[in-house]
């Protein structure tokens, strides 16, 4: 099991997030701030399974890019995620 945290300019976490939602992933979404200029940005926590890592990402990345295509300056960092593994897991 994995925990993906995925920390995205605010302008990106809508189409992430459904993105995310309608291919099935349970998703935490976290208003947080951070960076140079204390931007608003939101912090995704995903648990899944091992096998479903690469296609969240994947997908994650197409949202980010499609997101951003008008909007981005050359070389502008658009995400930063984290890839953990999960020794246990418990739901109540």
């Amino acid at each position: 099991m994995k925990l993906i945290i995925a920390i995205l300019r605010d302008t990106d976490s809508e189409p992430v997030a459904k993105g995310l939602t309608s291919e099935g992933f349970r998703v935490t979404e976290i208003a947080s701030t951070g960076g140079f200029l204390r931007r608003g940005s939101t912090t995704f926590l995903i648990g899944l399974d091992d096998e479903q890592v690469e296609p969240a990402l994947s997908l994650i990345r197409k949202k980010v890019l499609a997101a951003g295509q008008n909007s981005v300056a050359a070389g502008q960092k658009r995400a930063t995620i984290f890839v953990l593994p999960v020794d246990h897991s418990t739901h109540f």
